[in-house]
């Protein structure tokens, strides 16, 4: 959730950490601050709120000659927002100062025994501790306080630290949560994520796991904890440093919105290469190992769990194969029973959801082979995986996901297609035929999309309403799941959704005259049950907003408000039923005057438990 940014180099690298700052800031944050090397000595700048807070903090404090700094966006965990919560953290003597991601779960026994031994702190956080040990370890090798501090903590976290006396020089550790080192021409950089560097480099390395790292403008060494090097190439990144940019679009969420039919080129793309062939290369499971799965587990949270369910219909349809399904937080904390010829599949935008790491290593220790599907290359859920299968998505910085949704649900259905022609449950004619109606729904959405303003118009009759409810079945169950998600996420107006044949089992209690009820009721085997479902909410006079499919005009009889979308398979139509909801709430949040791209109390990444 929080943000880092360090630098050590030749330029002045106060802008540089603020800018990185900038492109942090879709994660989520209460807080901000640097610290930099002026003169020998680390200066510290920190203030609560947004970053044109800490603009003014930094107004006129002449750090224009720092070579060497941190930055941080500080999303409070333990401590509320304060100035002197917010990172970055000095030691006792203000020669050492670190930031930290993540949560230290010790910290409290620590920070007693530190203060017994004389160490002064002046936050509530956990994260202090960690520049208190480093000063305890330091004898002159910063790498080895480092790595003793980290000996000495517990939980899940990232951090870097930088010393008066080595002025060139970044050191730090990551443990479950994500830190990357940006290389470039006789300088470095170090973040939470690529984006806080993108516009300077595209030339990466990729901290692993329980590793370390050392970094100066020439070289960056990453070492297990024994300190042995560690070989780590360099990778480099194909994104386009506009892509972290809103290219004209009001906000990055109707950017992202309106980039979905690219996502789902770029996921399908060579994966379907001769007919009724599906092709998973990052998978890295033989399809001879894939025919002998008899069970699939799919952990997730938020968005990529709706994902997930879409996973689970078109699994247990396709491919015939059992599915279950459960929020990542849960199934780490079960007793789940699993074997070698069970597959879990996490699914995380970022590949460092925390709950979904967790439940997939769970997964690995009793037996069971594991599958990531993410957005973002040499991520952790790519390594504690026996396989990936990329979304391709691009980078997504509205903390709402969208695109990285629509790709999930097609990198799903690919896995299905897969299950399905190793375990004969389709033919090839059958899954070339759904993998080429894939192929045309990116055409499909894109044209939808250039007439999308029906949307907006129903936005604007229902924007004030207290309270919506959204129902669905069959597939179209997560749509209206990810739909009042989206609308709860950026609108804050609360939001039930169900089972549409649940509905009588309670919510039904909530409806009013007029009280808006979304429907997913595209065309599927379970339409005429939506159809009574309707009827049941009609008969209290609540307000209908069906989202249906194109060309059926008996819908109208039964709603007040009708989305249409393009006529696809049933199995398919999630790819383009959870748009109009996106754009639904996009727009009733615009209208409320909401800050679609960084909702408050939300992150993009959730690397906290």
């Amino acid at each position: 959730m929080c943000g880092i940014i360090a630098y050590a180099g030749s330029r002045s690298c106060t802008g540089l950490l603020y800018q990185g700052l900038r492109k942090l800031e879709y994660r989520g944050y209460d807080s901000a601050g640097l610290s930099v090397l002026v003169d020998g000595s680390i200066e510290v700048v920190r203030a609560v709120g947004n970053m044109d807070s800490l603009e003014r903090e930094l107004k006129g404090n002449g750090h224009a000659d720092a070579r060497l700094g941190l930055g941080h966006t500080r999303w409070a965990t333990h401590g509320r927002p304060s100035s002197e919560n917010a990172h970055p953290h000095s030691d006792c003597s203000g020669k050492i100062s670190i930031v930290l991601n993540g949560i230290i779960e010790n910290y409290a026994g620590l920070k007693e025994k530190l203060a017994r031994e004389g160490h002064r702190f002046t936050s509530e956080t956990d994260a202090e501790v960690v520049a208190h040990l480093i000063e305890k370890h330091y004898d002159g090798d910063l790498l080895e306080a480092v790595r003793r501090t980290y000996a000495d903590i517990a939980g899940h976290f990232a951090f870097c630290a930088i010393h008066s006396g080595h002025p060139q020089m970044i050191a730090g550790a990551r443990k479950e949560c994500p830190l990357l080192v940006g290389v470039g021409e006789e300088e470095v950089f170090v973040a939470s994520a690529i984006p806080a560097f993108l516009s300077e480099t595209r030339d990466v390395i990729v901290v692993g796991d329980e590793e370390l790292f050392v970094a100066t403008p020439g070289e960056v060494q990453v070492l297990d904890l024994g300190k042995k090097r560690l070989d780590r190439e360099i990778t480099r990144v194909n994104w386009d440093v506009g892509a972290a940019e809103k290219s004209g679009y009001e906000t990055f969420m109707r950017k992202e919105i309106y980039e979905q039919p690219d996502a789902l080129i770029d996921t399908i793309a060579g994966r379907m290469a001769a007919p009724g062939q599906v092709v998973l290369e990052e998978m890295l499971v033989s399809d001879e190992a894939l025919a002998g799965i008899d069970k699939v587990y799919i952990v997730a949270c938020g968005t990529s769990f709706h994902a997930g369910m879409v996973g689970r219909y078109v699994l247990e349809d396709w491919a015939r194969i059992a599915v279950e399904l459960d929020i990542a937080s849960e199934f780490r904390y079960r007793e789940p029973v699993l074997s070698p010829s069970t597959l879990v599949v996490g699914i995380s935008q970022s590949g460092e959801t925390a709950d979904t790491l967790a439940a997939m290593r769970q997964a690995r220790r009793m037996g069971a082979r594991v599958l990531a599907i993410t957005n973002i290359m040499g991520s952790q859920a790519t390594r504690d995986a026996d396989g990936v299968i990329y979304t391709r998505a691009g980078l997504e910085i509205g903390v709402a996901a969208t695109k990285t949704h629509l790709a999930q649900i097609a990198a799903i259905q690919l896995l299905a297609l897969k299950l399905a022609q190793v375990r004969n449950s389709l033919g090839p004619d059958a899954i070339g035929a759904i993998a080429a109606e894939m192929k045309t729904i990116p055409g499909l959405l894109a044209d939808y999309l250039k007439n999308e303003s029906a949307t907006h118009e129903i936005a604007k009759r229902y924007y004030r309403q207290p309270f919506f409810l959204y129902l669905g079945r069959g597939v179209g169950l997560p749509v209206c799941l990810e739909g009042a998600l989206k609308l709860k996420e950026i609108s804050y107006i609360p939001t039930e959704a169900y089972a549409a044949g649940e509905m009588k089992h309670g919510p039904i209690a909530l409806l009013d005259k007029g009280s808006p009820v979304v429907v997913v009721a595209t065309d599927g085997h379970v339409y005429e049950k939506v159809v009574s479902n309707i009827e049941e909410v009609r008969a209290r006079e609540a307000a209908v907003i069906a989202v249906a499919t194109e060309g059926n005009e008996g819908i109208k009889a039964y709603s007040d408000d009708i989305m249409y979308v393009p006529r696809t398979s049933e199995m398919l139509s999630p790819l383009v039923s959870v748009v109009p909801l996106q754009l639904l709430a996009y727009h009733i949040a615009q209208l409320k005057g909401c800050n679609v791209d960084q909702p408050r109390n939300l992150a993009k990444t959730v690397t906290v438990e």
